[in-house]
């Protein structure tokens, strides 16, 4: 298991055919205004690679972008709504097709309100994660060993997660649901990236 470190891109011919895990970190919570520092991606192997972005990023990232944007390629995240803002606000794509495990988490665990990954990977793959670097700088000029392992964390154990949530979809009958739901969640985060993000706009009133 080894973390591969990359600026500014990810080399070419690294990721092994097939869906990748995805996740993000940025400067805070709000797409618009924090911005994107970190790209965490794996193909479901032993390794993570992380790709980091300096504050004058003009994010090119021309073989990420083709990871991302290949429609060939499902993309597994956790909380897809904010990743799937940041890189289409600061990377330019729309990086689907899409599976969330958190969407997932809310259609079949509906016994609990715990949806973290933290929790999931607990009860689910009896893999405890750590969750201290979570608020830490990711800006910072040097990103140290415990933030790329927290960051490579959060991608390890996604493939995992979705065989054991296809199970369970489909064990409550819930599959087309959830699909429904995965496909719609490029437009959710252009919704709130376009200025509703704490709006229902489906709510009547």
């Amino acid at each position: 298991m080894t973390v591969h470190f990359h600026e500014e891109d990810l080399p070419q011919g690294v990721l092994a055919p097939g869906p990748v895990a995805v996740d993000t970190e940025t400067m805070g919570l709000m797409p618009g205004r924090d911005r994107l520092c970190l790209v965490q991606i794996s193909d479901g192997g032993p390794d993570q690679h992380l790709v980091r972005f300096a504050p004058d990023s003009d994010f090119a990232a021309p073989n990420l972008k083709a990871v991302l944007a290949d429609p060939a390629r499902l993309k597994i995240y956790h909380f897809a709504r904010f990743d799937l803002a940041s890189i289409e606000r600061y990377l330019g794509v729309e990086a689907g097709p899409v599976y969330c495990t958190k969407i997932a988490s809310r259609l079949v665990r509906t016994y609990t309100d715990r949806h973290g990954l933290k929790e999931l990977c607990r009860e689910m793959l009896g893999q405890e994660l750590s969750k201290q670097q979570q608020s830490s700088d990711w800006g910072a000029p040097e990103i140290s060993e415990a933030q790329r392992d927290y960051a490579a964390s959060d991608v390890r154990y996604l493939h995992a997660l979705k065989e054991a949530f296809d199970v369970r979809l489909a064990r409550e009958g819930r599959t087309a649901m959830a699909q429904a739901c995965f496909d719609f969640l490029p437009m959710r985060a252009r919704i709130d990236l376009a200025g509703w993000p704490d709006i229902d706009i489906f709510a009547h009133g």
